[in-house]
């Protein structure tokens, strides 16, 4: 039995349990003492009555009237109608049975614990449940005659619980069929529930344990009802597609990465080996064979390089903040790029702002943010374009645009180039993790990266970054452990 079905048999369940036995226990209580109490009043009514017919003899014309009273109840009795109901007796001050609507049987016989009552209660009455020699459960009830009527003292009646208890063993029967037919439609009720909530969870448990383990094609199957349940199982699915998709795309920049350092490699290997059967170092190829290895050497430093900052993104990025201008950080990557823009036969248009933007960031991280994407705008652009630098600010914010004339991103692609790993359709050669780095060394620092594109017209890739004023807090910097500044 699982861990949730034992806590609701000991939570729910035992409440549920305790309710029902609390419930049972008063119905029954209620119905004993609203019978028991209703016969008491019966027999106290019909006290009442005759008391009534007693008062009458007060004023009476007999010499005796206490000696009349005490004759009518003896009449009272001899009359009594409801015998087959109860048995009305007179009685002494001794307690003795002076007369009984049943005959003269019981004549002298002792009156019990209600008599006794009686005398010790201030109101006169006494009631009492006694068994009879029979084995019968009776209720006696006994009251003082409140005017003298020569030696009848009391009152008294008494009648058979045989009825009453009937009544009462049926009622205690149907409850408890009423309390056992609750109780176990609460059990069939709460296991249902129950497993209706064990069994998915169950489902959930081994599909989770499963993608643990590396299959990502395993999947739950979809829930009816939109509760907890079934938006749980949509997460869990939603994160094995999105685990895939990662896997894929992971799997595609492994096999892409292996690729663009397999081709330099190759061509210095082979180089290598030409220039090696070379003696002229003044040789047309001897010198060709040399630039080409440099350029090769300079494009592996520069993917190793991508590949470093890519895995410094897995346990976060350490920043080293200061106050910058945003203008002169600009420029500098734009100098820095401006020979080879030239050499791809683009231009750069950059006009310089006067004023500087002081922003809180990183120098060294802040150049790469803008050479990465001057190197993007240079790859993916045609010979003759423009690369467009603009500079803008709201008063709060400092926006860095980077604008091409190149082939564009499909609609597809956009939504996923700043994802670790991917590598769009059209993408020409490297790594394919630089926008990753980008987005989160902007992240980093408080700010955004929004990338805009049309096919066949050219992109658009938009920094934004908090203006630093001194006098406010400096923004966060990132999960890095340092976080340096003036």
């Amino acid at each position: 039995m699982n861990g949730i079905t034992q806590r609701w048999l000991r939570g729910s369940l035992l409440i549920t349990v305790l309710v029902i036995v609390l419930a049972e226990a008063l119905f029954l209580y209620i119905g004993h003492s609203s019978y028991y109490s209703g016969a008491r009043q019966t027999m106290l009514n019909r006290f009442s009555s005759i008391s009534g017919q007693l008062k009458m003899y007060t004023n009476a014309s007999s010499a005796d009237p206490a000696e009349a009273r005490g004759q009518a109840l003896r009449r009272m009795v001899e009359q009594f109608e409801d015998k087959d109901k109860f048995e009305f007796q007179l009685l002494s001050a001794e307690g003795r049975v002076l007369s009984s609507s049943t005959g003269f049987s019981a004549q002298g016989d002792t009156a019990g614990e209600d008599f006794t009552l009686a005398y010790e209660s201030p109101d006169g009455i006494g009631s009492a449940v006694y068994h009879t020699p029979q084995h019968e459960r009776v209720m006696a009830v006994t009251r003082l005659v409140p005017y003298a009527a020569g030696e009848v003292a009391a009152m008294r009646m008494i009648t058979s619980l045989a009825l009453i208890d009937e009544t009462l063993a049926r009622q205690r029967t149907a409850s408890l069929i009423v309390a056992l037919v609750v109780l176990g439609l609460t059990i069939w009720s709460g296991l249902f529930f129950v497993r209706s909530i064990v069994n998915p969870l169950g489902r959930i448990e081994a599909t989770a344990t499963a993608i643990a383990k590396g299959d990502l094609t395993a999947r739950l199957p979809e829930q009816p009802r939109r509760d907890e349940i079934g938006r749980l199982c949509g997460t869990i699915n939603q994160m094995a597609e999105d685990l895939a998709k990662t896997e894929r795309m992971k799997n595609e920049f492994i096999s892409s990465v292996s690729h663009e350092l397999r081709t330099p490699l190759t061509s210095i290997r082979g180089w290598v080996e030409t220039i090696a059967q070379i003696r002229d170092p003044e040789d047309q190829n001897y010198r060709k064979g040399l630039a080409i290895i440099g350029a090769e050497t300079d494009r592996l430093y520069t993917m190793v390089e991508e590949l470093l900052d890519f895995s410094r993104l897995q346990s976060g990025i350490r920043m080293d903040c200061e106050a910058l201008d945003l203008v002169a950080e600009l420029t500098d990557a734009a100098l820095f790029v401006e020979g080879r823009i030239r050499q791809e036969g683009l231009r750069l248009v950059y006009e310089e702002p006067e004023l500087p933007l002081p922003v809180w960031a990183d120098g060294g991280r802040l150049r790469q943010v803008f050479i990465n994407l001057l190197d993007n705008a240079i790859k993916y652009s045609s010979p003759g374009g423009a690369i467009t630098l603009d500079l803008l600010q709201d008063g709060e914010n400092a926006y860095v645009l980077v604008q091409d004339e190149g082939r564009g991103i499909t609609p597809d692609d956009l939504e996923n180039v700043k994802l670790k790993f991917f590598k769009g359709k059209g993408a020409v050669r490297g790594s394919g993790i630089g926008l990753a780095v980008v987005d989160e060394i902007v992240t980093a620092l408080d700010g955004s990266v929004d990338i805009a594109s049309t096919l066949g017209k050219g992109t658009t890739v938009t920094v934004r970054l908090p203006l630093y004023t001194p006098d406010l807090p400096k923004p966060a910097a990132g999960p890095g452990p340092e976080h340096a500044g003036p």
